[in-house]
């Protein structure tokens, strides 16, 4: 098996009512989780990296790793940059071995938005590679993505048809009440997703394939795990995984989880550190970690996306 776009997986998604995990990598331990959750449980996997990944962990490096985790798996895998804010980064990416780009003209107005996406567009589909765009604004903060509540808004259905039209984007992520981060929510508060926004799209793009970003749900014993161990995390709540569950039975095709992933490495180091304060061998604590990174994404796999079995 190769490293693959997305098109085929998100075109058997739609069809079978379930969406693909994109999971945000960062180094050997993150990848080596996710992939050997994927490949345990037969699962399709898009495996995505933020510009702040390619500087932290180096673009080659990360490439090296996945070739790797496509060796040990023989699983179709699609690389993803996610979040590229410009034509020269998306540009590197794909020049770089990359099958999917991410182009966020979100904070544009919607010309502008245009016409970044659609320059992305043509220079990767000469080069084999897929896009991803963006309508409507997520609040939160992810890397150099930093939106406030007052700023967020959601997807205009009234603009899609257009958007994908001019641009020729091959998927489309949409805000419809999921967030990036952690800090979600607060305790009181009931998450809703607006699936009536959902509903209008795909309507008006039947078959198309949209994304949710922001999906983590904040699994609250990892938020524990961290608080006890000298950690000083606010209690929060994610997106319930049903909403989500409900939304890849719908036209959501690929469903993006960092922040889930980060708590479960952290919250297991800092247990690991607490009850074995005096060892020192990076092996002993990354172990455990990308154990519960491997757990946590065959959890998704099988109770959120339900693309188990389905490489």
């Amino acid at each position: 098996m190769a490293i693959v776009t997305s098109t085929e997986m998100f075109k058997k998604a739609y069809e079978g009512g379930y969406a693909i995990g994109a999971f945000n990598v960062n180094n050997m331990e993150i990848i080596q989780g996710i992939t050997e959750a994927a490949k345990e449980q037969n699962a399709p996997l898009i495996l995505q990296v933020s510009s702040g990944a390619r500087k932290y962990a180096n673009h080659t490096y990360l490439m090296k790793l996945i070739e790797a985790a496509v060796i040990e798996t023989n699983l179709p895998i699609c690389v993803h940059l996610d979040h590229g804010d410009t034509f020269e980064l998306c540009k590197s990416c794909i020049d770089g071995g990359f099958t999917s780009v991410m182009i966020d003209g979100s904070h544009h107005s919607f010309e502008d938005n245009i016409k970044l996406t659609r320059q992305v567009v043509e220079y990767a589909h000469d080069h084999g590679v897929v896009v991803e765009g963006e309508l409507g604004r997520l609040a939160g903060i992810e890397d150099k993505v930093n939106v406030s509540a007052e700023d967020a808004s959601y997807t205009r259905p009234e603009e899609v048809e257009e958007f994908v039209s001019r641009t020729g984007v091959d998927s489309l992520a949409i805000a419809i009440g999921t967030s990036h981060g952690a800090y979600k929510f607060k305790p009181g508060t009931k998450p809703q997703l607006r699936f009536d926004i959902l509903e209008k799209i795909q309507k008006l793009i039947p078959g198309f394939p949209i994304v949710l970003h922001g999906a983590s749900s904040v699994v609250q014993k990892f938020v524990t795990m961290i608080n006890e161990n000298g950690g000083n995390m606010p209690d929060a709540i994610g997106i319930p995984e049903d909403m989500l569950r409900k939304a890849a039975s719908m036209a959501v095709c690929k469903i993006n989880i960092d922040s889930d992933l980060r708590l479960a490495m952290t919250g297991t180091i800092r247990k690991y550190f607490a009850e074995n304060p005096s060892h020192f061998d990076p092996r002993q604590y990354l172990k455990p970690a990308r154990q519960a990174i491997k757990e946590m994404v065959e959890h998704k796999i099988v109770n959120v996306l339900g693309c188990n079995g389905k490489a």
